[in-house]
């Protein structure tokens, strides 16, 4: 299947998995929007701005197209659809990635001693997966063939990070289940992809604070281009729809498709060291 043609949007692609995701994308000659709040260098923490990610995704073949847009604000939500309803008129593929990420999130300690604003993944994470899926709906029922992907991890199952990053990443496991069973009869698959420990700017960051504490973990990273070539992969396996409504975890996906890292390694699966195959539902973690 030809990806030239496809019209996607990746949320929250300023840096880390959105920028790689997108990048992917547009190897594969889609055209991506990309959105996120980064104008310029320097007005986040991380390095990475929205803009530079649109030119990334035009220099790896597609074309690139930012739509500035604060997923904690419903109305500028809209006005990014609609824009891609007015210049496209359906869209392929949504991929569901942004996220509120306090620094706190790693911090030791009960989640009592960490501030409530840990919280706010509820917010850009879970509700907001929500409402541009929503939101994207009809754009995706006038496709002839569309996906809806939530990043997601291990932390739906297990305890990682605390509570607060838990519930959300179990919500939009869930919310993938559940989204699926509405979308079916009109052949729009939605899954959510459990990735492993993405090698991103804030992971560098902490890396590079203590090389060698982490040289045997990096090894095992993968990198954000990773999920968007397991993404394209499967949105062109023919049995898509059977596919619709679990959660995958990436790595093993990609080892079924066949894929390597931009790097020309093959990411491992976590399944081993965060536990077996579980249940949520009906949407079973395959």
């Amino acid at each position: 299947m030809e990806m030239k043609d496809r019209i996607v949007v990746v949320t929250g692609a300023s840096r880390g998995a959105g920028k790689g995701i997108a990048v992917a994308l547009g190897a594969s000659g889609a055209t991506v929007y990309v959105t996120g709040r980064t104008r310029q260098e320097g007005d986040a923490p991380l390095p990475g701005n929205l803009a530079a990610t649109a030119d990334a995704v035009t220099e790896a073949g597609g074309k690139g197209i930012p739509l500035y847009c604060d997923h904690a604000d419903d109305d500028e939500v809209k006005r990014a659809f609609e824009q891609v309803q007015r210049e496209q008129g359906r869209l392929d593929i949504l991929v569901n990635n942004a996220t509120a990420l306090n620094d706190a999130l790693t911090r030791k300690g009960p989640f009592w001693e960490k501030p409530l604003a840990l919280t706010e993944i509820w917010n850009v994470g879970m509700r907001s997966h929500y409402v541009a899926t929503h939101m994207a709906a009809p754009l995706l029922l006038a496709s002839d063939r569309a996906l809806v992907v939530h990043t997601s991890s291990f932390g739906g199952r297990i305890y990682m990070h605390g509570p607060a990053y838990g519930a959300g990443k179990a919500a939009v496991d869930k919310m993938a289940h559940d989204m699926a069973v509405d979308f079916r009869p009109h052949q729009v698959a939605v899954v959510s992809i459990w990735m492993g420990l993405l090698l991103t700017e804030r992971t560098r960051r902490v890396f590079e604070a203590e090389p060698e504490k982490y040289a045997g973990l990096a090894e095992t990273c993968e990198t954000p281009q990773f999920t968007g070539r397991v993404i394209e992969a499967l949105y062109c396996d023919p049995e898509l729809m059977a596919r619709s409504g679990k959660v995958w975890i990436g790595a093993e996906l990609g080892e079924q498709y066949g894929l390597t890292d931009v790097n020309g390694r093959r990411p491992p699966s976590h399944r081993a060291m965060f536990g077996e195959t579980t249940s949520f539902g009906d949407a079973v973690v395959e």
